[in-house]
């Protein structure tokens, strides 16, 4: 009888294994939700987690202590709509003529620019359809613009659905501040298939828009921070809410949820003082409180320096991605999203298709990666004012190099021992900064000279 029972024992500890197995082996293989929330002109230092002195950020504090703060982590274009492009496509921006934000058609002729992205280009939502994905984009939209009124849809780009405001005119605009809402909302009604949000936030872009609460939180602080740390904190708790959601739903543990900014902060908060006129996008506040912060770090929106092409990028999967790391030394941009969504989502690349990016998913998962290619910047409207002379970089491990061949300036910086890009050694370093020029050149011999027809409003 002992003899059978040991058998027995035996079998089921074998049988336990097994399903404990297959259970895995079904996990590795579900493809995980995936929810993008891109803020918009919110700089590094806006978080409790980056040394904020007046923003409470503790939705996104927590965040980070459950996952990975990448603390190098770039945009490739300091302004919202290449920079957007960027993320969708997963190349630069100027591969499709996009050079700065979408506005009038007017505008874009002097520029050079098309009136919209062009829809046939490679695109994130419509790949990741391909793999099975429900997917919606809530939020900003700016891949085209109000002004223009017969640029395609959201729907045009591989999105099931989508709410959103920068639409073309003729398409029904949404309230800015609904679109964690409406993502919460969607992940509640496709809680049992795969989906992809872009969540793109309006905050803290001009108009603010404070609510009371969160004014009368934040009375004790001057009237520009007040009403900065106000709009913050009211998305922070949005952001709070939606975790609260995945896990009520029981798809927290099968949720990648990332945090980031489309560039740097309109203003920081040494400057605010030099602001003479409230200047905004709309109805609201305007940019005399836009006082957001760096971090220490050199520039702002508009900057090539990393004040306004480093941002944060938090990045949260329990059970996945390690809890509490902070990741200083990984070199990562916007271009490598769709390449790493593509292989959590179990998809290869498209047959023709070149991403500029890299797939970042060792780094996500906490392991060593170090990149093997450069991170390049194409800025057409830089000026000879202090941080926003540079017109081209191009970073490559430890280097970032930054160039305006038309006035003859270059500096190079070693980010490694560098972070905030406060000492130039081209100088010392006539080499680098002769391999590295030699490779912007190269890059930029690349880029297309305009935009496809298709891509132009009828009222050209």
């Amino acid at each position: 009888m002992k003899y059978y029972n040991t058998i027995f024992i035996k079998f089921l500890v074998l049988l336990l294994i097994s399903i404990n197995n297959l259970t895995l082996t079904a996990q590795d293989k579900r493809q995980p939700n995936i929810i993008f929330i891109y803020a918009d002109d919110w700089g590094y230092g806006d978080l409790g987690i980056h040394g904020s002195s007046f923003c409470e950020t503790p939705s996104l504090d927590k965040m980070s202590a459950e996952g990975i703060d990448f603390q190098n982590f770039s945009v490739v274009n300091p302004v919202c709509s290449p920079s957007r492009v960027a993320v969708i496509t997963g190349q630069y921006p100027a591969r499709h003529s996009v050079h700065g934000h979408f506005a009038s058609v007017e505008s874009h002729v002097k520029r050079n620019m098309p009136d919209w992205l062009n829809p046939k280009a490679p695109m994130l939502p419509r790949m990741l359809k391909e793999a099975g994905y429900t997917t919606a984009h809530f939020g900003k939209w700016h891949l085209s613009n109000t002004h223009i009124k017969d640029a395609p849809s959201p729907l045009a780009y591989g999105y099931d659905e989508y709410g959103a405001f920068n639409l073309p005119s003729d398409l029904h605009q949404m309230q800015v501040d609904s679109t964690l809402y409406k993502t919460i909302e969607f992940a509640k009604r496709n809680k049992n298939k795969p989906f992809f949000v872009n969540a793109w936030i309006h905050a803290t872009h001009t108009p603010h828009y404070p609510k009371k609460k969160y004014m009368d939180k934040f009375a004790h602080l001057n009237e520009q921070q007040q009403v900065y740390a106000a709009v913050v904190a009211e998305y922070d708790d949005r952001i709070g809410e939606l975790f609260k959601t995945l896990k009520e739903l029981g798809i927290d543990n099968n949720t990648l949820v990332l945090f980031s900014s489309d560039n740097g902060p309109e203003f920081t908060g040494n400057e605010s003082h030099k602001i003479t006129e409230d200047n905004s996008t709309g109805p609201g506040y305007g940019i005399y409180y836009s006082v957001g912060t760096t971090g220490g770090l050199k520039g702002r929106k508009r900057s090539l320096f990393a004040g306004g092409v480093r941002i944060p990028f938090i990045v949260r999967w329990p059970g996945t991605v390690p809890a509490g790391v902070v990741n200083k030394t990984t070199k990562l941009a916007t271009i490598d999203l769709l390449p790493t969504f593509l292989e959590l989502a179990k998809l290869d690349l498209p047959k023709g298709y070149k991403p500029d990016g890299v797939s970042i998913v060792r780094a996500l998962k906490g392991e060593v990666m170090e990149r093997d290619s450069e991170i390049f910047w194409d800025w057409r409207f830089s000026s000879n004012r202090k941080y926003f002379w540079p017109s081209g970089g191009v970073q490559k491990g430890s280097w970032k190099l930054l160039t305006n061949e038309k006035i003859g300036k270059t500096a190079l910086y070693n980010i490694d021992s560098d972070w905030r890009e406060k000492v130039d050694v081209s100088n010392q370093n006539p080499q680098i900064v002769k391999e590295l020029k030699d490779k912007l050149k190269s890059f930029k011999n690349t880029l297309p000279i305009s935009a496809p027809e298709s891509c132009f409003s009828s009222e050209r």
